[in-house]
């Protein structure tokens, strides 16, 4: 059983990264579910696909790669609010990663979403990750 399903998921796309794995396999969520949604909205992942039912399924995710070495198109990803110390912010505050080159994801009352989405729609909410 895992407490923090989003640092999970973060340290799984990590780790395939550094080892250049095609796919990553982690456990399905409406959390990890919505978060790999917007990875793909926003261009990191190339797919997802949940796999199985109920407690016991799975998300799978294709992971982008770019060029003949194999770069990854995912640098970094960094937790930003924590079960111990939560960070929110209002829309007005909204972070911008490296000047707008990464994204942070805010989890608001309309779902979880990019924070381009959300500076749009004029939501605040809680700061999940950033991802450059």
């Amino acid at each position: 059983m895992v407490n923090d399903t989003i640092s999970d998921i973060l340290t799984r796309i990590r780790n395939a990264n550094l080892a250049k794995h095609q796919i990553v396999q982690v456990p399905a969520t409406k959390m990890t579910e919505s978060v790999t949604k917007v990875l793909r909205e926003e261009g990191f992942i190339s797919n997802y696909e949940e796999v199985g039912r109920g407690y016991k399924s799975q998300i799978l995710i294709s992971l982008k790669y770019r060029g003949k070495k194999r770069q990854p198109v995912i640098t970094a990803l960094k937790r930003i609010s924590k079960p111990g110390l939560r960070v929110y912010s209002s829309h007005a505050n909204l972070p911008r990663v490296l000047g707008g080159l990464g994204v942070a994801i805010i989890s608001t009352s309309q779902g979880v979403m990019a924070d381009k989405r959300a500076r749009h729609c004029g939501l605040g909410g809680e700061v999940l990750c950033y991802i450059w």
